[in-house]
């Protein structure tokens, strides 16, 4: 739920966009058009007949704020529901303020990044009208952009504008912290790095965004990992398709029934941890070790939050901030009351010392008379009065006791003031030693800070190259692995074709064997046909002549068609013996 303070700072500055006499009086036809268009993007009923009831008194004329405020807190505010745009809400004051009032083209960021410095301020403004910016909001504000930004600042700069702004005794509004913003002075970037910076303080203290990046989770249903864009707000969890959340797939609830736990790795997943709420759990595997345990830790402090039933981080820490503040301020007029009090009793006892000086100088004065009268009554009755000379004497011996007892009086008073101006510069002297002992604890703290932050950074560089050379063994190992396959697939290929070989000459040398028979029966044949042709030539008494033959090879044709010469059997051979080797091959 939005507070109502916010709202009533941006409502603040559209009432004032529209006091153009700066009179603090608005008419009514414009707060008309004002309370409608807070209807609308607030998705609150407009009753404009509650309006004209709530100023029928008025009719047509000017309305002041104080008159507008009962009515807002009535019929709008007290309907407030949370599922309303608060950005569309803020967009709508502000486009009713900030044209009159400041410029984007002569600064350095845009209009958007200006709106967002302008919501920023009214979350850390005072709660007071006119809305301010204190000095201590303006330095966190500043170290927040350094922070989001990823940059250094100048120190100087800043301390030097701190020391301008106490000393004029004077706060920023917002169109000057846009200004201070949009200018760079403490810092040396670009415009896409401030609005980047701009945007992720905007999305941390605006929209409660504590924490936002790609992690991947598991289904219930078909138990797959998907990679997800998750938000983390104070009292929920939402995953979307991608960081432009566009489509939201889904929303995680938190509640103090809820608690976060690590996994250990399991399904070739690592950096896992689960989120277990009453209904169902949800599993998560984070990027690296560090985004694992930063998730879990943040998931806890909103869980731990809701237990207590206090509002989110940042809002706690505005109000810490303003606590600290106010016992400050309580302290400092406490010790400016006793320095009051002090130089009050200082004054005191300077005007006694005063009033002493002047009695003993009355009493000196009249010490002097009383002498001088002496002096003369003595001489004109010195002779006749000897009595009245020795009373004389010791009268006088009396007022010498007395001065001498005055003397000591004001030699008392005097050691008496000067403790006091000891006391006095002992204290200015203890409010310094303070003084620099706060300086020296802001130092150390700085100090440990930026420590902390080296220290952070050298850390994420060591991971950076763990990771690394734990992915070149990975790639290595693999690599050996790929080869070693190839080297057994290699010896595979090299032992079937030796086995092809074995195989082919086994059959080599079973042809040549087949050939050696075939060649020996041929000529077995041979011989009987012509031992045959020899008994038949006797027999029958056939003479043949014998004739000039063909030069052709020649064939045997004496014995039917299958019979041929040395060279075709030769060419027979050849052709047999190249088959035989094709078959090999296909095999």
């Amino acid at each position: 739920m939005w507070h109502r303070d916010e709202l009533l700072k941006a409502i603040w500055h559209a009432f004032t966009a529209l006091d153009v006499d700066h009179r603090g009086k608005v008419s009514k036809s414009q707060l008309k058009v004002l309370s409608h268009n807070l209807c609308t993007v607030m998705k609150i009923p407009h009753d404009p007949v509650a309006l004209e009831e709530h100023f029928k008194d008025d009719d047509e004329g000017p309305l002041s704020n104080y008159g507008y405020m009962p009515y807002l807190n009535r019929f709008i505010l007290d309907k407030v529901q949370k599922d309303f745009n608060v950005v569309e809400f803020y967009k709508m004051c502000w486009t009713l303020s900030y044209k009159n009032n400041i410029c984007t083209k002569n600064l350095l960021i845009l209009e958007d990044d200006a709106f967002k410095v302008w919501c920023i301020f009214n979350f850390l403004s005072e709660d007071r009208y006119p809305l301010v910016i204190v000095i201590e909001e303006i330095e966190y504000l500043v170290q927040k952009l350094t922070e989001a930004m990823a940059s250094g600042w100048s120190e100087e700069k800043f301390v030097d504008y701190k020391q301008q702004l106490h000393a004029k005794k004077t706060c920023l509004t917002a169109w000057e912290v846009i200004e201070l913003v949009g200018t760079s002075y403490f810092w040396q970037v670009n415009r896409q790095t401030l609005s980047m910076g701009i945007n992720e303080v905007f999305q941390e203290l605006i929209l409660d965004v504590l924490k936002q990046g790609y992690m991947m989770k598991k289904g219930h249903k078909r138990k797959n990992w998907t990679e997800r864009w998750f938000v983390l707000r104070p009292t929920s969890l939402s995953y979307y398709i991608c960081e432009d959340l566009m489509e939201q797939k889904g929303e995680i609830a938190l509640d103090q029934n809820c608690c976060v736990e690590s996994l250990p790795d399991k399904e070739g997943k690592k950096c896992l941890f689960i989120i277990k709420c009453p209904d169902k759990s949800f599993e998560i595997s984070a990027s690296d070790k560090k985004k694992k345990q930063e998730w879990i830790q943040t998931i806890q402090t909103c869980i731990q939050l809701l237990m207590l039933g206090l509002l989110s981080p940042h809002r706690e820490a505005r109000l810490r901030r303003r606590e600290l503040r106010q016992r400050q301020q309580a302290e400092e007029g406490q010790l400016v009351e006793r320095m009051k009090e002090l130089q009050a009793a200082n004054e005191h006892k300077q005007r006694q010392l005063e009033v002493m000086k002047k009695k003993m100088e009355e009493a000196e004065a009249e010490a002097v008379m009383e002498e001088h009268r002496r002096k003369k009554t003595q001489s004109d009755l010195q002779d006749r009065y000897k009595l009245d000379l020795e009373r004389e004497k010791m009268v006088r011996q009396q007022m010498e006791e007395q001065v001498a007892q005055k003397s000591n009086e004001l030699e008392q008073y005097l050691q008496r003031v000067r403790e006091l101006e000891d006391m006095y510069h002992q204290l200015e002297e203890a409010l310094e030693d303070e003084r620099q002992a706060k300086q020296d604890e802001e130092a150390m703290h700085k100090l440990q800070s930026r420590l902390l932050e080296e220290e952070a950074a050298k850390r994420e560089e060591l991971e950076q190259i763990h990771l690394q050379q734990q992915r070149l063994l990975s790639q290595t190992e693999a690599e050996k692995q790929e080869l070693v396959v190839q080297q057994l697939a290699k010896e595979k290929d090299l032992q079937a074709a030796m086995m092809q070989l074995d195989k082919l000459g086994r059959e080599r040398r079973g042809a040549l064997e087949e050939y050696e028979k075939v060649s020996r029966k041929l000529e077995r044949a041979a011989n009987k046909t012509k031992t045959w042709k020899d008994k038949v030539a006797k027999h029958e008494g056939l003479v043949r002549l014998i004739q000039p033959g063909d030069k052709a090879p020649q064939k045997i044709t004496n014995w039917g068609p299958a019979s041929f010469t040395d060279a075709e059997l030769e060419l027979r051979k050849k052709s047999w013996q190249e088959r035989k080797k094709q078959d090999a091959q296909d095999q």
